[in-house]
């Protein structure tokens, strides 16, 4: 309530200024017109001062009661809109709000666009959907259990497919109209081989600090950064997604593994912990600009790994002194009465495709993780219309990692099938 009543003194206010220099442009007119020499009052403050003036200095027991309150009461969008309302005010709100607003990992919810970067929560997944259209070929990501008739659905990422001669490449975006490398919207790609049967997620960001990176890995990016031009240096390989060939075409579903490379193994383990950027890159509104390019003649390079001149990402990024996690699809059983292979998506699936899987941990026995941690689905992506798929993601994959898995399973793979 106390927000409702601040938001509308705030428009009254605006209101009340723009009339102040309407009704003052007139006064001036008028005695222009009848020869006199009053002076008409000055022009109010501009619009910015008038903010500093009223709300951003707003006392901060007061403000972050206020932010306080708005984030407990909204769970879900369109609702929870209004917290990024508050974020939008000015800078000091802005702050607090960042400062009040947990991460998925720890509140389970999706407020910022940083939050897709960020992995998600422990206990629960996060339930999204994806719907396929064939027509332009891009496939976009939704949060919610299923599409809402209203059409209110939260927008989360999209994904536009282009063929190359080489293979195929899955462009990612926060938007649904711009796939540019060089906006400020763009957060990644999906690259595939000839075949289909390699995939490679690029991200568009580091997914740790540069300072937790380790000596070589530094020098590298710094010397791809240095002679890379365009957006090729906003590349970072973070998963490779390898799926079995298929000898003589023999039948069974499909065989696919994960290799997280910025993910360590020990974040499923008890304690453990996963990379979490606390910003993008860009924000909304600024341009990318690429970097120059600088002309040496003698460039230094790591003397255990070949010159980067040319190249076009970034090695892969994996923590120092890390094993990555590896994740691989659940076995299906097959069901005698049905005559078809089986998972339990718990009611998530309904139709049954060659697309649907669940992806649990490849963890050696020997490693000090428990069996219900082996077993617990981290991604699990499945059929329920003809164009309309369901993603349940949690810790430790991202929103962004988890939708570039399921794409690799829109791709055409001759020799998987």
């Amino acid at each position: 309530m106390i927000t409702i009543m601040l938001m509308k003194s705030i428009t009254r206010e605006m209101k009340d200024v723009k009339g102040g220099k309407r009704r003052i442009g007139q006064e001036g007119r008028q005695c222009q017109s009848r020869g006199c020499n009053h002076i008409p009052r000055p022009d109010p403050l501009p619009l910015d001062s008038v903010e500093q003036r009223n709300w951003e200095y707003l006392p901060p027991e007061l403000l972050l009661d206020i932010i306080q309150r708005v984030e407990k009461s909204e769970t879900s969008w369109p609702g929870r809109s209004a917290v990024l309302a508050c974020a939008s005010v000015c800078k000091s709100w802005r702050e607090i709000t960042k400062e009040i607003v947990k991460t998925p990992e720890e509140c389970g919810k999706i407020t910022f666009p940083i939050s897709l970067k960020q992995p998600g929560p422990r206990e629960f997944p996060i339930q999204c959907f994806i719907k396929r259209d064939r027509s332009t070929s891009t496939y976009r990501l939704y949060l919610g259990l299923t599409p809402s008739k209203d059409g209110s659905d939260k927008l989360l990422l999209a994904a536009k497919r282009i063929r190359r001669l080489t293979g195929t490449e899955f462009v990612i975006s926060l938007v649904a109209d711009n796939f540019s490398r060089s906006s400020n919207t763009y957060v990644g790609k999906l690259r595939s081989n000839f075949l289909g049967t390699k995939f490679t997620i690029y991200d568009s960001q580091s997914p740790y600090p540069i300072g937790a990176q380790p000596n070589n890995q530094r020098r590298k990016i710094f010397n791809a950064n240095k002679f890379s031009s365009g957006s090729s240096t906003r590349n970072h390989s973070v998963s490779t997604i390898t799926y079995k060939l298929k000898i003589l075409r023999t039948k069974g579903p499909r065989r696919m593994q994960c290799v997280m490379h910025s993910i360590p193994l020990s974040s499923i383990q008890e304690g453990g912990t996963a990379p979490t950027p606390t910003s993008l890159p860009l924000s909304f509104g600024s341009k990318y600009t690429p970097p120059p390019v600088s002309k040496i003649k003698e460039p230094v390079t790591d003397s255990n790994s070949p010159s980067l001149l040319g190249s076009r990402v970034s090695p892969p990024s994996s923590p120092p002194s890390q094993v990555p996690l590896t994740m691989k699809n659940k076995v299906p059983k097959w069901h005698e009465d049905l005559q078809c292979w089986y998972l339990n998506f718990k009611g998530r699936v309904t139709v049954a495709s060659v697309k649907n899987f669940q992806l649990i941990a490849a963890v050696d026995p020997s490693h000090n993780t428990a069996q219900t941690d082996q077993e617990k689905v981290i991604l699990q992506f499945g059929k329920i219309a003809k164009d309309t798929f369901t993603m349940d993601y949690c810790f430790p994959l991202s929103a962004f990692q988890a939708f570039a898995i399921c794409l690799t399973s829109f791709d055409v793979k001759p020799a998987c099938e």
